[in-house]
C-alpha cells in the first residue's frame, strides 16, 4: 500500500469548502478539504446540541406541565426516529418546500432562504477598507453574501437536533444523580433555591454529565459521515470520489478511518480536560 497518489492530480472539485480547489489539486488537499467540511458541520452541529439539549434536560425537569410535556414528546420524538431518516427529511423536505432563488424568502437581518441554501450578509475587504457584503437576488441566482448550501444546512440542523434529543436525558440524569441533601443542606446554610441550584446542583450535576456527553460529542462526529447520503463533501464523500478516480479503495478507507480516528481522539482529549476542570476540588 502506498500514499504515492496523494500527490497526483485529483481530477475533481468539492462543491463547497474553505479551500478554494480547481481540477488540478492533488488528492491531499481535497481530503484536507473533506476534513474541515466535516468540522464545519460538526461544531456548530454541536453547540446547538448542547443549547438546545440543556434547555430540553431543564424542561424535563420542569413543574410546567406544558413544558415537560413538550420537552418529553420531542425528545421521545427524535430519539426514536433513525438519524439518516431525518437527514432525507430535512434535505428532501428544503427542496420541495423552499422557493427558488429568484423567489428568495427576505428574512430579517438582510437573510435570504431559498432552494439555493441560506445566504448571510458578510464581511470583505474593499480599497476603502471593511464593509459588508449584502446578499442579492440577482437574474439567476442568490447573489453576493456567504451562501450556506441547503446539503450543509440539512446535515447541521438533523445533527444538531438529534444529538439535542440525547443530551436532554443526560442533562436529566445529571440533574436527578444529585443528592437532595445537598440542596436541603445548601437551603440550610441560608441560601435561596436559585442559588443552591447555580452553586451546588447544577456543578455537581454537571460532573455526572461530562463522561457520557462525552460519548455523543463522538457520536455527532462520526454521524457527520451521513452528509455522503445527500451530496455534503465531507471524508466519506470525499473519500468515495477519490477511490473512483484512482481505484485506490484500500488507501482511501485507511486515511478515513486514521482522520476520524484522529478526530475523536483530539475530542476525548477535550472532553477528558474539561472533566479534570469540572472534578477539580471534588477529593
Amino acid at each position: 500500500m502506498s500514499l504515492n497518489f496523494l500527490l497526483d492530480p485529483a481530477g475533481f472539485s468539492l462543491s463547497e469548502g474553505w479551500l478554494a480547489l480547481g481540477y488540478t489539486a492533488p488528492y491531499w488537499q481535497v481530503f484536507l478539504n473533506g476534513l474541515l467540511n466535516t468540522l464545519k458541520v460538526a461544531l456548530p452541529a454541536l453547540a446547538l446540541a448542547v443549547v438546545l439539549g440543556f434547555s430540553l434536560g431543564f424542561g424535563l425537569l420542569s413543574q410546567n406541565p406544558v413544558w415537560r410535556r413538550t420537552a418529553r414528546v420531542y425528545v421521545d420524538g427524535v430519539r426514536n426516529v433513525p438519524l439518516l431518516l431525518q437527514v432525507l427529511a430535512l434535505y428532501f423536505g428544503a427542496s420541495q418546500w423552499l422557493p427558488v432563488a429568484s423567489e428568495a424568502w427576505a428574512l430579517p437581518g438582510g437573510v435570504l432562504l431559498s432552494k439555493s441554501g441560506l445566504a448571510l450578509p458578510t464581511l470583505v475587504s474593499t480599497a476603502q477598507g471593511w464593509g459588508v457584503q449584502w446578499p442579492h437576488i440577482g437574474r439567476f441566482a442568490v447573489e453576493g453574501g456567504w451562501v450556506l448550501s441547503p446539503e450543509y444546512l440539512a446535515l447541521l440542523l438533523a445533527l444538531g437536533l438529534y444529538t439535542a434529543a440525547f443530551v436532554a436525558e443526560l442533562v436529566k440524569a445529571g440533574v436527578l444523580s444529585v443528592r437532595p441533601g445537598m440542596a436541603q443542606a445548601a437551603l440550610a446554610l441560608g441560601l435561596t433555591p436559585a442559588q443552591a441550584r447555580r452553586w451546588v446542583v447544577r456543578p455537581l450535576a454537571l460532573r455526572a454529565m461530562l463522561p457520557p456527553l462525552a460519548n455523543q460529542v463522538l457520536n455527532l462526529l462520526k454521524n457527520a459521515s451521513l452528509g455522503v447520503a445527500i451530496g455534503y463533501p465531507e471524508l466519506v464523500s470525499v473519500a468515495n470520489t477519490s477511490m473512483n478516480q484512482s481505484g485506490k479503495a484500500t488507501e482511501c478507507m485507511v486515511l478515513v478511518l486514521v482522520m476520524y480516528a484522529l478526530l475523536s481522539a483530539v475530542a476525548a482529549g477535550c472532553m477528558a480536560v474539561l472533566n479534570q476542570r469540572a472534578m477539580r476540588g471534588s477529593a
